[in-house]
């Protein structure tokens, strides 16, 4: 059960103990009243006391279980919302870990990728991940390749199906290709 539909619950039940409480309470004294009547007026018993300094003791007793009881359920309508706020709290965690998680797994099966290649092939692609959508030409500053050794080394990339050229006017752009 939802924690403020039981806090709602709890804090009727606590107000119907509270009116059953002074409902007893009230009959109690029309009780006392008959036995003034009864006794003649005299408010005085035989042992010394008068009727009306009852033990209120069972009252107290009532009205702090009643107190209590609400107090409980306006705990339970406040800690619902805390529980909200740290139920959102959790989800957001759990997506940056798994967030971080997946990219440490895409990182690892580059790494992974990396290692099938020769250096060459590993500095380019180092680069182009680096900077996706990188110009041959900047590629090639960034690397210090030759363009002819450039040219071959991406065409070979692109027959393994890891990188893919873009001719935007005379700049061909190097990118990495997804996985499906």
């Amino acid at each position: 059960m939802d924690n403020k539909k039981l806090g709602i619950l709890i804090i009727f039940i606590g107000i119907i103990f509270l009116i059953i409480l002074f409902i007893f309470k009230i009959q109690l004294g029309q009780m006392t009243d008959s036995l003034m009547t009864l006794s003649g007026g005299s408010c005085f018993l035989e042992s010394g006391k008068c009727i009306h300094e009852q033990n209120n003791l069972p009252f107290i007793f009532g009205f702090s279980i009643v107190i209590l009881t609400i107090s409980l359920g306006i705990y339970l309508i406040y800690f619902s919302r805390t529980m909200t706020s740290i139920e959102t709290t959790q989800k957001n965690i759990l997506s940056s870990i798994n967030s971080a998680r997946d990219n440490e797994i895409v990182k690892e099966k580059f790494n992974i990728l990396l290692q099938g290649l020769d250096e060459d092939e590993k500095k380019i692609m180092l680069a182009v991940k680096e900077q996706d959508g990188i110009s041959q030409t900047t590629l090639r500053y960034r690397i210090d390749m030759s363009k002819s050794k450039l040219s071959m080394v991406l065409s070979q990339l692109e027959k393994k199906n890891l990188l893919t050229k873009i001719k935007k006017g005379k700049i061909n752009n190097v990118f990495l290709k997804k996985a499906p």
